[in-house]
């Protein structure tokens, strides 16, 4: 069995803030893969399924972000799940919004519900890191963080949050595969889709512009004849 818990802070003036993607992510894995209704137990909103033939419990704790770890905790013992079978999905300040990365282990980075799981479960989980980018000055990430998603963020965030719920099941295999079919379907490049034609490389000492331009044909003068003669006398010449 694998336990996947989406962070974030419960209540309606909540559900749209940055902090919530890890809900968001939850309710889409829900969705995509057709879990039960979500019911309350262990200090969080669960829902039951199956991804890639395993057996998954889908959690938003409610114990808000500070306290995650209470109810991640809490369900790890019951069902005596080893850290490595836990995967969390929180936000990240330090990757660009739509970006994603996978990771086992690692410090919290300022992150409290990340701090909060690692006091509780030990720090050997896998944490799918969701990029909400950063304002660019400490005083602003309060409300940053805090703050809802943009309408115009919707380009990104749910192409996005689907991906990461189409390709779920890969979490219980292989983190490299998750991440490659993650960037592949963000992307919108097809798998058999032929790499762009090389680009011409110019002779050298013959810049692109001048490849681009060919030098026109030299026109040649007359030796004899009235346009000869009339060339002469323009330039001067004998």
């Amino acid at each position: 069995m694998l336990l996947f818990a989406g962070l974030g802070n419960p209540g309606a003036q909540y559900q749209n803030n940055r902090h919530n993607v890890g809900f968001m992510a939850a309710d889409a894995i829900a969705r995509r893969h057709s879990f039960s209704p979500w019911s309350k137990k262990f200090q969080a909103q669960v829902a039951e399924g199956t991804v890639g033939g395993e057996k998954v419990l889908l959690m938003k704790p409610q114990t808000f972000m500070n306290n995650s770890g209470q109810a991640v905790g809490e369900a790890a013992r019951f069902f005596k799940l080893a850290p490595g079978d836990i995967t969390v999905f929180y936000d990240e300040l330090d990757l660009p919004p739509g970006k994603v990365r996978v990771k086992t282990g690692g410090g919290h980075g300022g992150h409290n519900g990340i701090r909060s799981i690692d006091a509780h479960v030990a720090k050997e989980y896998r944490r799918v890191r969701i990029g909400i980018g950063h304002p660019g000055a400490k005083e602003l990430v309060h409300n940053h963080v805090l703050g809802d998603f943009a309408k115009s963020d919707a380009v990104w965030l749910e192409p996005l949050l689907e991906a990461l719920a189409d390709h779920a099941d890969l979490l219980a295999s292989d983190d490299n595969a998750f991440m490659s079919k993650v960037t592949l379907a963000l992307s919108g490049k097809k798998p058999d889709q032929p790499p762009p034609p090389a680009a011409r490389t110019a002779p050298k000492g013959q810049s692109h512009i001048r490849q681009a331009r060919p030098q026109q044909p030299q026109v040649k003068i007359p030796e004899s004849g009235p346009m000869a003669a009339m060339l002469k006398r323009l330039f001067n010449k004998d």
